[in-house]
């Protein structure tokens, strides 16, 4: 005996997903565009954060309200889901980068920018790299050491 078969969604479900979708992708490809400046990198970085925000919530509502009126689920709702969890990730961590090494990064792109030659642009890359580098031994540290009272 062959499964029962759900009735499809109603169109502003499928809309739903599929806008779930759209915005789980723009909030991918956003974040891949906008790494090219600095300070629109961070614009960037918020609006396809936010943008993963409602692709994830527009994908879970839509397959909510199809279960809930017992439909089969809408195409493009699942996918919407993943794309919005990763493009809020990947935000997320360019956001955390960006808060963590906001010095190093803005001087780097200071520096590239009054760049002529490839040595200069090489000597930018290695202060950046050293900088980094420094700020890295600090964050893994974690807390400064603790002297113990010797006890006699």
């Amino acid at each position: 005996m062959p499964a029962r078969q759900l009735p499809p969604p109603d169109p502003a479900v499928r809309q739903r997903a599929l806008a779930a979708f759209s915005l789980g992708l723009l909030s991918l490809i956003g974040l891949m565009l906008g790494l090219g400046n600095l300070r629109r990198g961070i614009v960037v970085a918020v609006v396809t954060l936010v943008f993963a925000l409602v692709a994830i919530w527009l994908g879970v509502s839509a397959n909510r309200t199809a279960r809930r009126t017992g439909t089969t689920r809408p195409r493009w709702a699942a996918s919407g889901v993943v794309l919005g969890a990763l493009g809020l990730a990947f935000s997320a961590l360019w956001l955390m980068v960006l808060a963590v090494f906001w010095p190093q990064l803005n001087t780097y792109y200071n520096c590239m920018a009054g760049a002529n030659t490839v040595a200069t642009q090489q000597a930018c890359h290695d202060q950046f790299t050293k900088s980094v580098g420094s700020e890295m031994s600090v964050l893994q540290g974690g807390k400064l050491p603790v002297r113990r009272a010797v006890l006699r």
